[in-house]
């Protein structure tokens, strides 16, 4: 079976793009699963859900379709209800809400059940806050990316700049310091490394060179 890897941190550290890419190199499948919070949060926010009531939540999980392709590049193109929301799931309004739904632990035990079934075939990189510690504990490689908080605003500034959205990087780290917090304190799979994870500290490196380091890694070059 192919080798699994788990790769989590932060807002902003540069996941996504880094997994991405990294399986691409492995020839692995790759699955963001932020992307499936996201989702869910936008689900909620078009059908006016309380995104604070748990039981709200946990209906609106149950009873919304969601399904994760994976395009030619290895991009996963996100579905719900049949509608392609890839770009919506990014907006800033879904950025300041996910967080929210994420700590739900009602949403996160159908979500990580999903993400499990995924994980058991092997040969997948998945990325998220929690992937190391509660998804795919037993993972062959795991690795923690960060960096600081002025440089992963700058990052999420450039998404939404390439975009046409525009805010201001003091908004910018205001919205990723209180993610920052909720992901940490709440009390369902806090985000934190895993004992056995690689930490890498991404401020000073390009995505190049945090996909070499990873990919070196996993094939015993470093």
């Amino acid at each position: 079976m192919k080798p699994s890897i788990a790769i989590d941190g932060p807002a902003g550290a540069g996941k996504s793009t880094v997994a991405r890419e990294a399986a691409a190199r492995l020839g692995l499948t790759y699955l963001d699963t932020g992307a499936m919070y996201r989702a869910i949060t936008l689900a909620g926010l078009r059908k006016g859900t309380d995104i604070h009531d748990a039981k709200a939540l946990e209906a609106l999980t149950k009873t919304v379709e969601l399904d994760i392709k994976n395009d030619s590049t290895g991009q996963n193109i996100i579905f719900l209800d049949g509608e392609n929301v890839t770009a919506e799931i990014r907006l800033p309004i879904v950025n300041r809400n996910v967080s929210f739904v994420a700590r739900c632990p009602q949403v996160r035990e159908i979500l990580v059940d999903k993400q499990r079934q995924i994980a058991s075939r092997g040969g997948v990189v998945m990325d998220g806050r929690d992937i190391g510690t509660i998804v795919m504990p037993t993972a062959e490689f795991k690795f923690f990316l960060s960096a600081s908080l002025a440089e992963r605003s700058r990052r999420r500034l450039a998404e939404l700049s390439a975009k046409g959205e525009e805010l201001g990087l003091e908004q910018m780290m205001k919205e990723i310091a209180a993610r920052d917090k909720i992901d940490s304190e709440r009390e369902v799979a806090p985000l934190r490394p895993a004992e056995d994870a690689v930490y890498l500290d991404t401020t000073l490196m390009t995505i190049e060179a945090v996909v070499d380091a990873i990919v070196g890694a996993v094939r015993g070059e470093e």
